[in-house]
Formats: C-alpha cells, sequence, structure tokens
C-alpha cells in the first residue's frame, strides 16, 4: 500500500456621564422613543425573545467569515456592549445610585443582553459549524440557549448575578478563541486564561460599585469561572472544540486531482451518487487495479495564519468493529485564500470496503471528514467521467 500528497469594593459614587447623558436626554424627548418605550414595557415578556432572534438574523445577513476585520470589530464591539448591558442590569438590581442617563439606559439593558447574546452566540455557531460537525458546533448553541432559559428564571425570582457572569465568560471565551490565532498566528488554549483575567475585570468593577460586595456572592461569581473554565479545558483536550479559524470549505475523493494553473481539475465518474447531490466526489468509488484515489481538501485560513493539517486515511473493518488507520499524511496550510488552500492526499492499492478520511490539526482535533466505499470495478462496465475545476 502506498501514499503519497501534494499541497497547495463598593463605591457610592455615581457613574460619569458626559455626552452620553446629553444623547438619552435628547432621546427621552422624543416621541417615538416613549412610543417605542411603551411598546417594549406593554410585551416585556415577549420583547427578550424577538431581540434574541433579531441578533441571530442579523448575523445571518451581515457575518462574512472568520479574519474579516469588520466582522471581528463588529462583535468586539456587541462584547463590550454586552458587558457595559449586563452591568447596568445588575447595578438596577441593587438598587445602586445611577446618573439619570445610565437609570434611562438600563430599562433597556435586559433586552439589549438577550440581542447582543444572540448575535455574538449565533456568530459563534457558524464560525464553529464552518470549522468542524454541525454536532460540536450546536453544542454551543444549546449551552446558549440553556443559560437563556436559565436567565429568566432566575431573574423572575429575583436572584443573584452569577449566570450572566458565566454567560460573559462564555463569551469572552468563544471569540478569543478565534480571534487570537487570527492575531497571533498560531492556534492554543491563551484565550481561556485571559477571558479569565477580563472576566474577573468586570467582576471587580461590579464588587466596587455595591454588586458582589458580600465575600460569599463574590467567591460564587469566582466559582461559576472556575468551573466553566474547567468544562471548556476538558472539551478542548477532548477536541470537542472546533479548530477555529480553520474553516473546511470542500472535501472529496475523486479518481484524479491535478493542478492547472492556479486551479484543481477534480475528475470523477459522471453517474456518481455524491457528485449528482453534493459534487464532493466519488461515492462508491470503482476502483481497478491501476487507479489511485485521491482525496482532494480545501481549507479556509486568514491571511498570515499557518497550520500543519493531517489527513487521517482509515478503513472499517468488520471483524473488529472498528476503523483502523492505514496513513496518516501531513501538510501546511497557509491562509489567505478566500476559497481555501488546497491539497491533495492518494493512495494506491486499495482494498473494497467502507473508507473514511478525516481532516486534523497537528494536535489531532478535527476539522472535517469525508466517508466513501470503494467497490471493486467490473471490467465489462464502462465507466463515464466528467471532470470540474475547483479555483
Amino acid at each position: 500500500m502506498s501514499s503519497n500528497r501534494t499541497v497547495d469594593s463598593a463605591s457610592e459614587a455615581p457613574l460619569g456621564m458626559g455626552s452620553l447623558g446629553r444623547l438619552v436626554q435628547g432621546l427621552v424627548r422624543r416621541p417615538h422613543y416613549r412610543l417605542v418605550r411603551r411598546l417594549y414595557h406593554r410585551h416585556e415578556t415577549l420583547a427578550p425573545l424577538l431581540l434574541f432572534f433579531g441578533g441571530v438574523t442579523w448575523d445571518a445577513l451581515t457575518l462574512q467569515r472568520i479574519g474579516a476585520l469588520l466582522d471581528n470589530v463588529i462583535l468586539g464591539g456587541y462584547l463590550l456592549l454586552l458587558g457595559g448591558a449586563i452591568a447596568l442590569t445588575l447595578l438596577d438590581r441593587h438598587g445602586r445610585p445611577l446618573p439619570p442617563s445610565l437609570r434611562a439606559l438600563s430599562t433597556w439593558s435586559v433586552g439589549a443582553i438577550q440581542f447582543l447574546t444572540g448575535g455574538l452566540f449565533s456568530a459563534y455557531v457558524i464560525y464553529y459549524t464552518r470549522s468542524a460537525s454541525l454536532t460540536t458546533a450546536s453544542l454551543f448553541l444549546l449551552v446558549l440557549v440553556g443559560l437563556l432559559l436559565a436567565n429568566e428564571w432566575i431573574w423572575s425570582r429575583h436572584q443573584g448575578g452569577h449566570l450572566l457572569i458565566g454567560l460573559y465568560f462564555l463569551a469572552v471565551f468563544c471569540y478569543l478563541t478565534f480571534l487570537l490565532p487570527v492575531v497571533l498566528g498560531t492556534m492554543g488554549f491563551s484565550s481561556g486564561i485571559l477571558s479569565i483575567g477580563v472576566t474577573t475585570g468586570l467582576l471587580l468593577v461590579l464588587r466596587r460599585q455595591g454588586v458582589f460586595v458580600r465575600l460569599r456572592s463574590f467567591l460564587g461569581a469566582l466559582c461559576v469561572i472556575a468551573l466553566l473554565f474547567g468544562g471548556l479545558t476538558t472539551f478542548y483536550v477532548q477536541h470537542w472544540i472546533p479548530p477555529v479559524p480553520l474553516a473546511l470549505e470542500h472535501i472529496g475523493v475523486y479518481h484524479d486531482a491535478d493542478r492547472a494553473g492556479d486551479a484543481f481539475v477534480l475528475r470523477q465518474e459522471r453517474a456518481s451518487r455524491a457528485w449528482f447531490w453534493t459534487g464532493d466526489g466519488d461515492d462508491p468509488f470503482h476502483y481497478a487495479p491501476t487507479d489511485t484515489v485521491h482525496c482532494f481538501t480545501a481549507i479556509y485560513a486568514p491571511t498570515a495564519f499557518q497550520a500543519d493539517v493531517t489527513h487521517r486515511w482509515q478503513r472499517y473493518v468488520p471483524s473488529r468493529d472498528a476503523w483502523v488507520d492505514t496513513d496518516r499524511i501531513a501538510y501546511q496550510v497557509v491562509g489567505g485564500r478566500r476559497s481555501g488552500y488546497r491539497g491533495v492526499t492518494y493512495k494506491q492499492h486499495v482494498s473494497p470496503g467502507r473508507w473514511r478520511v478525516t481532516v486534523e490539526t497537528e494536535a489531532g482535533r478535527p476539522i472535517g471528514r469525508t466517508h466513501f466505499t470503494v467497490v471493486a470495478e467490473d471490467p465489462a462496465r464502462t465507466p463515464a467521467f466528467t471532470t470540474h475545476r475547483y479555483p
């Protein structure tokens, strides 16, 4: 069997006003603002859900891709606003003195939290879905929905803000997980440590302003952060967190994959079921003794980002009821191409049966996978082939 590759503290002093106060006072005097405020309070129980899905819809219409400067700036702005909305909500719930301008803004703080979390976590789900299977990425969405439901339950019983602190920690962690590799050009778990620092900083500011003043309450919030960090560390070690910012744009197996200028020409059977439905290669793969099975992938990475990836070829062995490695073929991905950095690995002397190729990072975190079945070619059969170009 042979293989190869080719690659292309509480303070009573009120918070300041400045220009923000003048802006809010101007809004309060407007009749349209008062109308919207009355409508919001009249439908306050429904508003959070609508605002949450409003954030999701906004992302679906405007989000581009990991590494896009505008998207990163917008999501960073969302994080800052979310931290401010959480602070206003907790200060208001604890009866802390606020300037008139901030008290007017606190009216909208709960709705703002719903909108901002909807916008942030829907963006995260989109990014993580592009970098792994939907099952892995949807776990973040399930965590978000669970936190939102629990958040409504907690506020309805006038309890503390530990959940909001946990929500903010998750939001910061997910953002830094894909931002830091874009900035630093390499992947790692430094986002977890930095997320602890950012969230603990917010916690200390709130403590100085009269929230979490009791030591038990403050330590409880710290415990929430520690528990979440421990859980996310477990997810990271078990490779359950998708390897953002890498995103698999295309994967498939072909009879041939040759470079032609700046494009790749992919050759497959015209009658292939997978070609009809998805265009992702030959399945089943009719294999003759002289054939070569090519696995072609295109992996998006931001500009100036580099990472080693591996194609893990595996064959299913029925007698062992297990997938058995046959080859691990590595190459380096260089970021900057919108359609993805292209690479091909290939094998000869492939036995009939079920096969799969998993694309992984150097640390073994899966980016994507393709399954296919190899069947022996019938000598009496005359296959028809077609080609298409991948730019």
